[in-house]
C-alpha cells in the first residue's frame, strides 16, 4: 500500500478514531459487553466464539451482522487501562504478574519465559504494535482468496493501523539498513517486501493503542453478546442422529466460580468457533476430548476423537537482540523500521523504553526485564520466584546510564524448528506444558548467526555512529548483552567469539508463537476441525509459519476473512444477496 494513499486519508481517519476511542474509554467498553456473572445459567446462540483475542473480535463483529453471537473472553476489558492503552507504558502490563493481570506468564519447557494474553483484544492489547501484512507467497500457499484478503486487511486497517512518526533513532536504523545494502527502500508500506521499510503501527499519533477490541465497533449490537471473565472449561458434543460428533455448546465459568451452559441454536450452519490462541486452542480441544488418546486417558478425559496431531507443530520465532548504549538520549520507540532480508531473518529496532524508572515499583527495564520474560534458557530446578527476584534485584544495582540506548534485534523467519504442547491439569486457566525446541533445526541457528552479523554491520555503520560509543567494539557489546543479568544461564566467556553460542545463550521470544491446530492436520482449509462437525479453530494455532514480520495484522485479517466467508455461505443458502448484509 503506497504511503501517499494513506496520508491523504490519515487526518479524517484519526479524527474519527479519536471520537470512537473517547467513547470506548468513557463507557469502559460497549453496550453489548458484560461481566459473565450477569449471564443466564443457560443460553442459546447461532455462533459461540471462545476467545476475544486478535482473531475472535473481528470474527465476532462480522458474524453479528446477520446472526446471534456469543463471544466469551477469559480476561477483562482493555479500555481504561493506561498500562495497555499508552505506548509509553509498554511492558507494564507484561510485567504485571498478579492473577488479575491482562498478561499470563508461562515458561516453556525450553526455559524461555513468555506471555499469553488474558484480556479482550488478546495479544494486540499487549504487544509492541507493529502492523505489517503477510507476503503474497504466504497468502497463495494458505489458499486464501487474494481479493477477499485485501478487502479484509483494509477493513481492519481503517480502525487500527497508522503511520508512525519516524524520529532520530528509528531514522538512524533505517539509514543504516540501507547503507549496508538491505535494499530497495520501500518507504512506508504495510506490504511485506524485501528490503527496508517503515511499517504500520496500532498506536495512533497520540500514542494510544487500538487493539482488535476496537474492531467490535463494527458489530451489530443487537446480534452480539460479549462476556468478560468467562473462561471456557470444555466444548460439549452430541452424537444423536449423527455419523460423527458435533459441537453443540460450551461450559464456562464466571468470576464467582459458577458454571454456565451456552448452546447452539438449531441450524445446520451454527457452530462453536475456538479463537483461544496457540496455547489456548489446542489446550481446549484436549480438555474437550479431542487429542492424542493416551494423553487424554492419562488425564481421565473421555475421548471424543483420537486426534494425535492436536498440540503438535508448536513453534516460536526466536529473537536475539544486541543492546547498544547511546551517548545521547533517544526517543521512546517500539518497532517501526524493518529490514527484510533474503537470508531468512528480519532486522528491527526499539529504543528508549522504560529501561530504568525513578521508582522501583515501575522499574521494568523494557525488553531486558526479568519480569516480562526473557530469562532465556533456565534449568527446570531454577525456574523459581526466588531466582526471578534475584535477577530483578541485580538489575536494580546497575547504573541508569546502562539503560540509555536501544536494541537492534533479529527474528528468524518461520522457524523450521518444531515442538509440542501437553496438558498439565484439567483447568483451562492453567498453562499447558509447551516445548518450542529453539534452534533444533540447524537452519534456524544458521539464520540467527547471519542475522547477528547484519546487526553488527548496522551498529558499525556511519549512519548509526551518533548513537553508539566508539570505544565499545562489537565484541564488547555482544559480551555485555550475553552477560547482562537477564537470565540464569551459565555464562560463556567471550560469547562473541561464537555467534552460535551467542544465539543459544541470548534467545528470547518475540511473542509470535504458533501451531498446535494446523491446517490439513487438525483443521481443514475452511478451518473446520477434522473428524467432528460444527467446530472450527480460527487463530494463529492453525499457522505452519508466522506470517510476515509480525502476525497480528494477518490474524485480525483472518478473523474478518473467515467471518465474511461464513456469512456468505449462510446467506447464499437463504437466497439473500451477499452485498445486502455485509458491511465493507
Amino acid at each position: 500500500m503506497a504511503s501517499s494513499r494513506w496520508s491523504e486519508n490519515m487526518a479524517a481517519r484519526l479524527s474519527a478514531l479519536l471520537l470512537l476511542h473517547g467513547f470506548c474509554f468513557a463507557n469502559q467498553g460497549f453496550t453489548f459487553m458484560h461481566q459473565a456473572t450477569t449471564a443466564p445459567m443457560v443460553s442459546y446462540y447461532d455462533y459461540i466464539i471462545v476467545g476475544g483475542g486478535t482473531a475472535g473480535c473481528p470474527l465476532a463483529a462480522t458474524l453479528s451482522e446477520t446472526s446471534t453471537v456469543l463471544l466469551l473472553e477469559r480476561g477483562g476489558s482493555p479500555f481504561g487501562n493506561p498500562n495497555i492503552t499508552h505506548l509509553s507504558a509498554f511492558g507494564a502490563a507484561l510485567s504485571d504478574l498478579s492473577h488479575k493481570s491482562p498478561s499470563q506468564r508461562f515458561v516453556s519447557e525450553d526455559g524461555v519465559i513468555n506471555a499469553r494474553a488474558r484480556v479482550l483484544g488478546g495479544g494486540s492489547s499487549l504487544n509492541a504494535g507493529f502492523y505489517s501484512r503477510a507476503g503474497s507467497e504466504y497468502i497463495t500457499n494458505a489458499g486464501w482468496d487474494a481479493k477477499l484478503v485485501n478487502e479484509s486487511y483494509r477493513w481492519v486497517e481503517r480502525a487500527v493501523a497508522f503511520q508512525p512518526p519516524l524520529r532520530q533513532w528509528q531514522s538512524a536504523v533505517r539509514n543504516s539498513l540501507l547503507e549496508i545494502g538491505i535494499r530497495p527502500y520501500n518507504g512506508f508500506t504495510l506490504d511485506h517486501l524485501y528490503g527496508t521499510k517503515v511499517g504500520g503501527t496500532i498506536f495512533d499519533g497520540y500514542g494510544r493503542r487500538h487493539s482488535s477490541a476496537d474492531l467490535l465497533h463494527y458489530a451489530n449490537p443487537a446480534g452480539l453478546t460479549v462476556l468478560l471473565h468467562a473462561p471456557v472449561q470444555k466444548i460439549l458434543f452430541t452424537t444423536e442422529g449423527r455419523p460423527k460428533p458435533a459441537a453443540n455448546g460450551v461450559i464456562f465459568t464466571d468470576a464467582s466460580g459458577l458454571s454456565h451452559w451456552a448452546y447452539l441454536r438449531r441450524g445446520v450452519d451454527n457452530e462453536v468457533i475456538v479463537c483461544s490462541g496457540s496455547l489456548g486452542s489446542p489446550q481446549l480441544l484436549m480438555l474437550s476430548g479431542l487429542g492424542p488418546k493416551k494423553h487424554l486417558e492419562a488425564h481421565n478425559i473421555s475421548v471424543v476423537l483420537d486426534q494425535p496431531l492436536v498440540g503438535q507443530g508448536m513453534s516460536d520465532n526466536p529473537m536475539n537482540a544486541v543492546f547498544v548504549p547511546s551517548p545521547r538520549p533517544v526517543e521512546v520507540s517500539l518497532i517501526q523500521v524493518v529490514g527484510i532480508t533474503h537470508n531468512g531473518s528480519y532486522i528491527e529496532g526499539a529504543s528508549g523504553e522504560n529501561f530504568a524508572s525513578e521508582t522501583q515499583s515501575t522499574q521494568d527495564f523494557g525488553m531486558f526485564s526479568p519480569k516480562i520474560g526473557q530469562l532465556s534458557t533456565v534449568p527446570p530446578k531454577q525456574r523459581t520466584e526466588e531466582a526471578l527476584n534475584k535477577a530483578i534485584e541485580a538489575m536494580r544495582f546497575l547504573p541508569r546510564s546502562a539503560f540509555i540506548g536501544g536494541f537492534i534485534l533479529e527474528k528468524i523467519m518461520g522457524p523450521l524448528s518444531r515442538g509440542h504442547l501437553e496438558l498439565r491439569s484439567l483447568n483451562s486457566n492453567d498453562n499447558p506444558a509447551v516445548t518450542f525446541n529453539y534452534f533444533k533445526d540447524p537452519s534456524d541457528l544458521e539464520r540467527c548467526v547471519e542475522g547477528i552479523k547484519i546487526i553488527e554491520k548496522v551498529i558499525e555503520s556511519k549512519s548509526f555512529s551518533r548513537f553508539r560509543y566508539n570505544y565499545l567494539p562489537i565484541a564488547t557489546l555482544l559480551n555485555m548483552t550475553a552477560n547482562a543479568p537477564v537470565n540464569l544461564l551459565p555464562k560463556h566467556a567471550n560469547a562473541s567469539r561464537s555467534l552460535e553460542q551467542f544465539c543459544k545463550d541470548t534467545v528470547m521470544t518475540i511473542w509470535h508463537y504458533h501451531g498446535g491446530c494446523q491446517v490439513n492436520k487438525v483443521v481443514d482449509r475452511d478451518y473446520k476441525v477434522i473428524g467432528v462437525d460444527a467446530l472450527r479453530v480460527i487463530d494463529g494455532s492453525t499457522f505452519d509459519y508466522s506470517p510476515g514480520t509480525n502476525p497480528q495484522a494477518t490474524v485480525m485479517m483472518l478473523g474478518r476473512y473467515m467471518g465474511v466467508k461464513m456469512l456468505h455461505e449462510r446467506l447464499a443458502k437463504n437466497g439473500t444477496k451477499f452485498s445486502e448484509h455485509i458491511k465493507t
